[in-house]
């Protein structure tokens, strides 16, 4: 290709039939370009770059330069293994419960058995294939002929950051991201039954039907019960650390320190108590009592929801008190109250023993006795005398002992019945059940990959702008994804799979610590319902933050996803096939951006909205997206060009995918990219096609498609390029039946 040395050209010409360009040249080190690349909190997780410079002419006749970068990340792997390490964990530790779950009849034994076995087979696959990917140490691409491999399922496929930075004439520079990756889908499983989104409806709609030998739990009853069992494994030893910090203040004889940690206890204690109150840990306790040797109900009991009515073809069971919870004559439903009651209690006591030993401190007078609110606490807390020689410690310890067993006795009810909540959902329908977690992990994990890369680099980029920091702690982060998926065949399970995944992201949220050593990967920790991702920045970077921020305040991000099929099949599609399933999922996730929207209007300060109304009318620009989501066009990109300008208007991240990220992706971010030269840089308008062939041709598109099939040629046929849109159709000579 014509070579323009030093990153410059003296005019301007593309030469059609050599295929040979004259506005771009190679640029081996990147970093020279930009000094804010060189830093090791980038470079941690990007690598092997490919760039691209450009000269191209603005309307008034100067010139604009722009550098083009794709880079890897390492985060393709990385974040795979840190979440399978967690399943694995949460599996082991699932199965553990289940094994502690009791004496159990024999029915419900069998099932337990049942269950075991099929978990511990799973376990064992989470384990092989993270052992697989354990020895990929190298690897931080997964190429889109790598897709059907089952060692490789839970990485992304063709994950990289795209880069363009623009200098401008009229405009101080500006930097335009997007992350590409292949549609987060289990391409090894198939998808000849459907996506997820199918498999997951169809699977709660049996269980709902299901027969006499399994309880129905709705998939909100099942999170909770999942959530509960987290805030206890979480809060028992939080609770059991600030007692002993309690003693410790005590054995000090400290009043300020006593006060602060009575009061950490208490605030913990008081949520562990909140906890559970929720009417599915009794209803729990009551199925888990009829499932013991000799406890029989002639119908297990079926709780119902708060925010779904029950289901018609089943008769209602028992009630009593207006709720779901059936009556057994041998069962006594005021003792579960009384055993989380006493918890409460037992903090109480504490509290007014902590109050005389300060007064006495004080005062030197005695008490009456009586709890901090004037109500008695247990018999232990009114029998305790104290006297002005005797130890704060020995005052403190007995009631802090009774605080414990207490909350030994509701950790052991709760999580056995909560378990046996889950067994519930694992013996409906095995091994379906297990093979549906598999799948969503598959597809969540490829998805969470791509949002950790993304994230990380928007924090990089926006790290010294107060205005998005504040929008970040204050409202959060709008991540918007862009699918090119068609709605016939087999791209209907993976467009399925893909509104599953990333509207899983919503359990994701960011934590910013400070890193105390060269190690800056992000560390993942939580359950498969919420997770939290741990980025680490260095101590210069981390000291800029926001007070909030630094303190540990969880982040979170708000995922939509917007498709327009562009290819043939979605020519097939709108002709002769269904294409409800993209006018559902655009409608849906307009709903959650203009939620969004609303929250940010209502949060952020009004100088702040007021710059964002000057560049452009958000609110017009999502009325204009929704009527074109209402419109019901065929092939109406425009839905992607409106989405996108509403991201990048609101500081989100913007993702392209297709099937592999490697031909539509190509054509949909080189036009993207000579779309804002155009409208935001003043790119010449007799040179915008030329701009775009030129990007297509000899860019760092073309670099990814021979990255992944070792050839410079997009997947495309003549049949495909007749079907496309305007400008999806890449320069003559570039195209042909390269990949499948």
């Amino acid at each position: 290709m014509g070579e323009i040395e030093d990153g410059e050209a003296d005019h301007i010409t593309t030469d059609v039939q050599g295929q040979k360009c004259a506005l771009v040249c190679e640029c081996t080190a990147p970093e020279s370009v930009s000094r804010k690349d060189n830093l090791p909190f980038l470079n941690a997780v990007l690598k092997n770059p490919v760039c691209k410079l450009y000269r191209f002419p603005t309307s008034d006749n100067k010139w604009m330069r722009i550098r083009e970068q794709m880079s890897e990340s390492i985060l393709s792997f990385h974040i795979p293994k840190e979440l399978i390490s967690l399943q694995i964990k949460e599996d082991l530790c699932r199965n553990q419960e289940l094994k502690e779950l009791g004496e159990l009849s024999p029915h419900w034994d069998n099932l337990r058995k049942n269950v075991l076995t099929h978990c511990d087979q799973m376990v064992n696959m989470y384990q092989d294939i993270l052992t697989e990917l354990s020895k990929e140490t190298g690897s931080s691409f997964k190429s889109s002929s790598s897709k059907g491999e089952k060692t490789l399922e839970f990485v992304p496929i063709n994950l990289h950051l795209q880069r363009m930075h623009v200098h401008s004439p009229h405009l101080k520079d500006a930097l335009y991201d997007v992350i590409t990756v292949g549609a987060p889908a289990a391409h090894f499983q198939g998808f000849k039954n459907g996506g997820l989104r199918k498999l997951l409806h169809r699977f709660e709609t049996e269980r709902r039907n299901t027969g006499y030998q399994f309880i129905y739990y709705s998939p909100e009853n099942t999170a909770k019960a999942k959530e509960v069992l987290s805030n206890i494994s979480q809060l028992q030893p939080l609770i059991a650390t600030h007692a002993d910090l309690l003693l410790n203040s005590a054995s000090q004889h400290s009043p300020e320190s006593l006060k602060n940690s009575l009061k950490m206890l208490s605030e913990k204690t008081e949520l562990f108590v909140h906890a559970f109150k929720d009417q599915l840990v009794r209803s729990a306790l009551l199925a888990l009592y009829t499932a013991r040797p000799g406890g029989v109900l002639k119908k297990p009991p079926s709780p119902k929801n708060s925010t779904e009515e029950s289901s018609s073809q089943d008769p209602p069971p028992p009630m009593r008190r207006q709720d779901s919870i059936p009556h057994h004559s041998d069962y006594d439903e005021e003792e579960w109250d009384r055993v989380w009651a006493h918890v409460g209690k037992s903090l109480n006591c504490i509290i007014a023993m902590v109050d005389r030993l300060i007064e006495r401190d004080g005062s030197g007078e005695g008490d009456d006795g009586s709890g901090k609110d004037g109500e008695k606490g247990p018999s232990l807390g009114d029998s305790a005398i104290t006297h002005p020689q005797e130890d704060w410690y020995e005052q403190l310890y007995p009631l802090i002992l009774t605080l414990k067993d207490c909350m030994g006795e509701v950790v052991n009810r709760a999580k056995q019945s909560l378990t046996f909540v889950l067994l519930q959902e694992l013996a409906y329908s095995l091994p379906q059940c297990l093979m549906l977690t598999l799948r969503r992990d598959v597809v969540f994990s490829q998805a969470l990959a791509g949002l950790v890369c993304g994230f990380i680099i928007k924090l990089h980029t926006s790290l010294y702008d107060p205005g998005f920091l504040e929008q970040l702690h204050t409202v959060g982060l709008i991540v918007q994804y862009e699918g090119l998926l068609s709605t016939y065949s087999e791209e209907i399970g993976m467009l399925e799979d893909m509104a599953v995944g990333i509207s899983d992201l919503k359990k994701v949220a960011f934590k910013i610590t400070e890193a105390t050593s060269n190690d800056v990967l992000p560390v993942i920790t939580g359950r498969r319902e919420h997770y939290v991702v741990e980025v680490k920045l260095p101590g210069r970077m981390f000291e800029s933050l926001p007070l909030q921020i630094k303190e540990g305040q969880l982040l979170h991000v708000y995922p939509v996803l917007f498709n327009v099929g562009i290819n043939e099949q979605q020519t097939l599609a709108e002709r002769f096939g269904d294409v409800s399933l993209q006018e559902s999922i655009n409608q849906e996730n307009f709903e959650l951006l203009k939620e969004y929207y609303t929250v940010f209007m209502e949060k952020m300060p009004p100088d702040y909205i007021s710059h964002f109304q000057e560049q452009n009318d958000l609110k017009g620009l999502l009325e204009n997206l929704h009527q074109n989501i209402q419109a019901k066009k065929r092939k109406n990109v425009e839905i992607m060009w409106l989405a996108a300008t509403i991201c990048r208007k609101l500081n989100g991240i913007r993702f392209t995918c297709c099937k592999s990220a490697k031909d539509r992706t190509s054509m949909s971010v080189t036009l993207e990219q000579c779309s804002i030269l155009r409208d935001e840089h003043q790119l010449h308008k007799d040179f915008f096609i030329r701009a775009l062939d030129c990007m297509r041709r000899e860019g760092c598109r073309i670099e990814n498609v021979l990255k992944n099939i070792k050839c410079r040629k997009y997947a495309f046929n003549m049949l495909q390029l007749m079907a496309f849109p305007k400008y999806y159709r890449p320069p003559e000579g570039t195209y042909g039946k390269a990949d499948t």
